[in-house]
């Protein structure tokens, strides 16, 4: 009988992200809302919630040339 392999060989490589949350400029109201989302999923444990909140952050500060 054969036995096929079902797993993976090898665990997945996820890169380790090294530097902090986006920090949202003051006095930003698009910077502002993402921030509270941020606090809001981070208050209930929805780690999911900050790392899109993170995500959507990232790519603001990006497109205004913050980052």
């Amino acid at each position: 009988m054969t036995t096929t392999q079902t797993t993976q060989a090898d665990p997945a490589g996820l890169a380790l992200r090294l530097q902090g949350e986006p920090k949202p400029v003051p006095g930003r109201p698009l910077c502002d809302s993402i921030a509270t989302d941020r606090d809001r999923a981070q208050a209930n444990g929805d780690a999911s919630g900050v790392s899109d909140c993170n995500v959507r952050m990232g790519r603001h500060l990006t497109a205004t040339g913050r980052l």
